[in-house]
């Protein structure tokens, strides 16, 4: 066995836990009821730090070398990528945060448990350092490239870790280890966009204002400015930000992973909703090569919605932002590439070659080809036919209905404007954070526009009242919305109330801009695919093949690129039927590579 010196010196781990921090296990410690939820994944002690068996030990030791560390190694580093999986065979690896205040343990593994988390799965910054114990340890150390080989090539062993790396990440958010400080002297407009972005990209945010202990603490050792609020604080430096555009903030996190456009990809998929994701995770399990570009975070409309309670497979639902996370996780177990945040600036078709033009900045721009090319860019809701409703964009006028917005709106009276599915899940969810729910349709009822289990819901809640004919016609209020004003289309009688807080569903539009000229669109600006591609008159015969054939199902006008999910013209605009499509896709593009390789 080798003898690897360590990377440097050991110090020891801090004893020091300020009472405001929470509770740090240390596998083979108890850890008290009375300080962790019930449903805290470090409670789960044998999924999120399991032992593999002897037999998956010797499996794993195929894949990489097994080595003697000296007590002290330091094994990796926060802000580290491409990092190394280690399992325990003796002796113990120690996982830890560094901040201005010192050092904290978050656990320790050791014999036969595993080191890593979500982002042994790609190339951005990890969020914890891990050394080896005093005593030293011997560990079987696998590097990216063969770990990637492990998690296919062993199935089962890849189900436990999976799991573990989920519930770790999760742990790290709910205990809000290894991430950053957000600092704000109140919850302003910039601050929840921060904390949406973070949140949505599963990126743990400890949240401090001037309610919580240590605030004026935080101000006085970071020497922040109260009128620049709100600011990021990054651990591995202590570097601030002030109001970071998330682009920035992305950057300086390590979001952003460099991928390779020296070769063409066999399929770039363009927004990462759940029709994105599916078509990655297809195309990535069947060995293509695949990258998925998404402008903010993965789950596209789906992550606005606190519970999908009609998808397939989940009787008792799931966050949209969760199913988001898994599917992601997927793609990624396959190989494929997540870039974000990442806008796709523009499309210019090829004889073989697609180039997608790509946004990675204010002025910074990278060209990616491929082959064939998944446009799921979705829809965005519209806002309201009023003056001045963007002035209230996260500071009274929101576009999702999580956690995050639910307490911001904790017992006060909130409106909700919409008769959709999505609609209907924001209204039944804050109904359990608002005082009372005031949910503005335009239409006389929702049967037309909702399903059935929403509906029986709403009109059985009580703090739940449904406004038919009615539609919102002022907002005012100073740095916050203050008030708000809706009228009866029917009757003409309006009524003000002093309400805070507005949710808007309605409609969608495109998000199809980056296309103009490009693919045909219906006059909503919806792609057209298939027979409508066709009856359009826009369908570039043998383009490409040279055959005369007609455009697939899911095919624009364009041979060789698709559109799914929302984004496509005649969408029925649910989770269950963008996934199909995605997988539907990936059959299609099998079909054009297909073409390519006889034309050549």
């Amino acid at each position: 066995m080798q003898d690897l010196d360590r990377k440097a010196s050991y110090t020891g781990p801090s004893s020091n836990r300020s009472v405001n921090q929470p509770f740090e296990p240390v596998v083979g410690d108890t850890i008290p009821t009375s300080v962790l939820d019930p449903n805290d994944p470090y409670r789960r002690e044998h999924q999120i730090f399991p032992r593999l068996t002897e037999n998956q030990i010797q499996r794993c030791r195929e894949f990489g070398i097994t080595a003697d560390f000296h007590g002290g190694t330091l094994l990796f580093e926060r802000g580290d990528s491409c990092v190394d999986f280690y399992i325990v065979e003796a002796g113990a690896i120690e996982i830890f945060e560094t901040s201005s205040q010192g050092e904290r343990v978050i656990t320790v593994h050791r014999e036969s448990n595993f080191t890593g988390e979500l982002d042994l799965f790609n190339k951005r910054q990890i969020l914890v350092s891990g050394r080896v114990s005093s005593e030293g340890a011997t560990l079987i150390r696998i590097a990216p490239a063969d770990f990637r080989r492990l998690i296919t090539a062993e199935p089962d062993i890849g189900e436990v870790i999976i799991r573990a790396f989920i519930l770790r990440r999760t742990a790290f958010i709910s205990h809000e280890q290894g991430g950053v400080a957000l600092v704000d002297k109140e919850r302003s407009a910039d601050a929840i966009r921060i904390e949406r972005f973070l949140r949505r990209n599963g990126y743990p945010v400890r949240l401090l204002d001037p309610s919580c202990q240590g605030f004026a603490e935080v101000i006085e050792r970071h020497q922040l400015v109260i009128e620049k609020l709100p600011a990021v604080i990054i651990n591995l430096n202590e570097e601030v930000l002030y109001s970071p555009a998330n682009h920035v903030l992305a950057k300086a996190l390590g979001l952003v992973e460099d991928f390779d456009c020296s070769t063409p990809y066999d399929v770039a998929i363009v927004g990462g909703g759940p029709a994105g994701l599916s078509a990655a995770v297809y195309a990535a399990s069947e060995g293509l090569r695949t990258i998925l570009i998404e402008g903010e975070a993965p789950g596209g409309q789906a992550s606005t919605s606190s519970k999908i309670e009609n998808y397939l497979g989940f009787p008792t639902g799931i966050s949209g932002q969760a199913l988001a996370g898994r599917a992601q996780v997927q793609a990624m177990k396959f190989g494929a590439t997540i870039a974000l945040p990442i806008e796709a600036e523009s499309l210019t078709p090829g004889p073989e070659l697609h180039t997608v033009t790509l946004k990675r900045g204010e002025g910074s721009y990278q060209s990616l080809k491929a082959r064939t090319v998944v446009v799921a860019t979705g829809a965005t809701y519209r806002t309201l036919s009023v003056d001045n409703s963007r002035e209230f964009d996260n500071s009274g006028v929101y576009y999702a209905a999580t956690a995050l917005e639910g307490d911001i709106c904790t017992n006060q009276e909130v409106i909700v404007v919409g008769g959709g599915n999505s609609a209907g899940q924001a209204a039944v969810f804050l109904s359990s954070k608002a005082k009372h729910v005031h949910l503005l349709i335009r239409r006389p009822s929702l049967v037309e526009t909702m399903s059935n289990y929403l509906i029986d819901r709403i009109n059985s809640s009580d703090r739940i009242t449904v406004h038919p004919y009615t539609e919102i016609t002022a907002l005012s209020g100073g740095r916050h919305l203050e008030q708000v004003t809706w009228e009866n289309i029917q009757t003409g009688a309006s009524e003000t109330l002093p309400v805070r807080h507005v949710f808007l569903m309605i409609g969608a539009k495109p998000n199809t801009d980056w296309l103009s000229g490009v693919l045909a669109t219906d006059e909503k600006g919806f792609i057209l695919t298939g027979a409508d591609a066709e009856a359009s008159g826009s369908w570039r015969t043998g383009a490409r093949t040279g055959n005369d054939r007609a455009p697939m199902l899911l095919e624009s006008s364009v041979p060789g690129v698709f559109a799914i999910g929302d984004v496509q013209s005649g969408s029925t605009k649910r989770v269950a039927t963008a996934v199909g499509q995605g997988a539907l896709s990936v059959s299609h593009v099998h079909a054009v590579l297909a073409e390519l390789v006889h034309v050549s």
